[in-house]
């Protein structure tokens, strides 16, 4: 598989991580609502604008499994399967760098770098994030195209 359009690739890297960035807002916002905190404090990292950027490479992922029909369920199941992976090796390489912004803990944490109990969160930002693909992008075409269409 190649790029076909580095740019347009940029691009919706960019308003993935600026949504990550938001759902993460919000999601920490209600945590403290949660724990009691009525100011709705939340928090986040710049580090994980790239990271939630990286869901422009779930978009090969969206074509495949909606041509493949399958259900919503499923599809969230791979989109977090594929979610955690991304989680932990920026986990990793940023935790190498000394800068990794999370650490989790409990009986669900996976070495501090996924909780494997949020994988229904990670299916529904999943499909959320296919559905703002085919939303906010459905005439411009694939950013990746295979060695095959290139050649003609």
């Amino acid at each position: 598989m190649f790029f076909a359009q580095p740019m347009l690739m940029l691009k919706r890297g960019f308003i993935y991580g600026l949504i990550g960035l938001i759902m993460e807002v919000m999601w920490t916002g209600f945590c403290s609502l949660v724990e009691g905190d009525l100011s709705l404090r939340a928090h986040t990292s710049l580090l994980m604008l790239p990271i939630y950027g990286l869901a422009v490479f779930l978009e090969p992922m969206f074509y495949a499994l909606q041509s493949l029909k399958l259900s919503v369920p499923i599809r969230g199941l791979c989109y977090a399967v594929m979610i955690f992976a991304c989680e932990y090796i920026s986990g990793k390489i940023l935790t190498a760098a000394g800068i990794c912004p999370w650490q989790y803990s409990g009986p669900f944490s996976v070495e501090g770098l996924i909780r494997l109990d949020y994988l229904p969160l990670w299916a529904g930002a999943g499909l959320f994030f296919e559905q703002i693909h085919l939303r906010l992008f459905p005439d411009e075409g694939l950013l990746f195209v295979s060695e095959e269409r290139i050649r003609g």
